[in-house]
């Protein structure tokens, strides 16, 4: 039968041995020394000119006096006398001298203190940290802040992400319930992006800028230019809308050409246009254009008039204005002769918009 425990070698009361009380207050006094460990200090090579009762040191290298050939190991101050136990990889203490925790390695003591954490492979806050996922913090707030330059620091906070290759990713991902709602950084190239998502798998970029030229792009930006491909005739002295029925650009479906409608697909602020190319068929003509609002609202600042008649063959007029609009508001390009009547010419008549804001 062993005479120690084969962890912290605390002495076993062997059978029909005498003074069994000694055996058991040697193990009990080990265990008050070894089990919520702590040290006074781990810096000294020779004992302390004035030990405590129970005071514990980690004996430094190059142990001398009673600590000769200690180095490494536990030293505790109990009845008057040194005694010695050699710690096992894993044990741990916290040096009071220091304010920091120790661990024992199987060579070494090494620290653990909240400034120095080193080598740990998984970190789990509050939530169970994986492979996949080797750093996991589960809270309602986080701050980072820069180390000012009155602590030693230079004041400044910068965050890096660094992927390996192009084709790698390197960003952030937003998500709703651990499912994707947006993407923000590089992904898959060099291109900054965001990109957004309403089912985790197809993604939208609302912005991407080329990292050669720094030229930004919305992708996604309602915009649309289309024009009329025969000759509009317009009647004398009543607004008609423009059979705009030929789309050149289209972005986000905005435009129309069965309504002739451009429909505002989200709330916001818009730059319309156009340009009608009459051609005549009759002199002493006033020419004039518009935008309608939803079939009955003229939007302010779109009406344009020539301001003589005019004897030529052909002849153009157009308008631009930034109009708010709720998403599902239309807009129509209309146009007005006066004194008689004539045709807007086919390719060269167009209506153009895109969202600014």
């Amino acid at each position: 039968m062993s005479q120690t425990t084969p962890r912290l070698t605390l002495p076993f009361i062997q059978p029909a041995q005498a003074q069994k009380h000694v055996t058991h207050n040697e193990a009990v006094r080990a265990l008050d020394m070894l089990v919520q460990l702590s040290f006074e200090d781990d810096a000294l090579a020779s004992p302390p000119a004035a030990p405590s009762e129970g005071d514990c040191y980690i004996v430094a290298s190059g142990g001398s006096g009673a600590w000769s050939a200690q180095d490494g190991n536990i030293a505790a101050f109990l009845d008057g006398l040194w005694q010695f136990h050699t710690p096992r990889a894993g044990w741990r203490g916290y040096v009071l001298a220091r304010g920091a925790m120790v661990v024992f390695d199987g060579t070494d003591w090494g620290e653990i203190s909240p400034s120095t954490l080193q080598g740990a492979s998984l970190i789990g806050l509050a939530m169970q940290a994986d492979a996949a996922t080797p750093f996991a913090a589960k809270l309602n707030a986080a701050l980072w802040s820069a180390l000012y330059s009155g602590d030693g620091g230079t004041g400044s906070l910068i965050q890096t992400l660094n992927k390996e290759t192009t084709g790698d990713d390197a960003g952030f991902v937003l998500q709703e319930d651990f499912q994707t709602r947006a993407l923000f950084g590089l992904f898959g190239d060099n291109r900054l992006r965001l990109s957004v998502t309403p089912d985790g798998s197809t993604f939208n970029d609302a912005l991407s800028i080329d990292p050669a030229t720094a030229i930004a792009d919305q992708p996604r930006l309602p915009r649309f230019k289309a024009s009329t491909n025969f000759d509009n005739f317009l009647a004398q002295e009543v607004w008609t809308t423009v059979a705009i029925n030929t789309v050149e650009a289209n972005d986000q479906g905005c435009f129309n050409a069965a309504t002739n409608l451009f429909t505002a697909p989200v709330d916001g602020t818009y730059l319309l246009g156009g340009t009608l190319h009459y051609k005549m068929h009759l002199s002493n003509a006033h020419m004039s254009i518009r935008l309608l609002k939803n079939a009955v609202d003229e939007v302010p600042g779109s009406r344009g008039r020539t301001g003589g008649t005019h004897f030529d063959l052909s002849n153009s007029i157009w308008s631009q204005t930034l109009v708010p609009l709720t998403a599902g508001d239309t807009v129509a390009l209309q146009g007005r002769m006066e004194n008689n009547d004539a045709y807007l010419a086919a390719d060269n008549t167009v209506f153009w918009g895109c969202k600014i804001g």
